[in-house]
């Protein structure tokens, strides 16, 4: 938790903006992969190697924003 709570938040954000959205054009690979996985199409290995790479930033910043909310209902 003190990593979480060392990392500031806009490190965060941006972390999610670029590298979870990239490549941007023709569509976000975390996207692309989301739909994959909702098809029951994500199979081969490098898709969920990118699934998990490009939503790991989304879920650090989740993972934040839930310390942040915890941190204030208890303070």
């Amino acid at each position: 938790m003190r990593l979480l709570d060392k990392l500031p938040l806009t490190t965060a954000l941006i972390l999610a903006a670029t590298l979870g959205l990239a490549p941007f054009l023709p569509e976000p690979h975390v996207w692309e992969k989301l739909r994959m996985l909702g098809a029951g199409e994500l199979r081969a290995a490098i898709d969920i190697f990118d699934l998990v790479f490009h939503g790991s930033p989304w879920v650090v910043l989740a993972a934040k924003l839930g310390r942040m909310a915890q941190i204030r209902v208890a303070g």
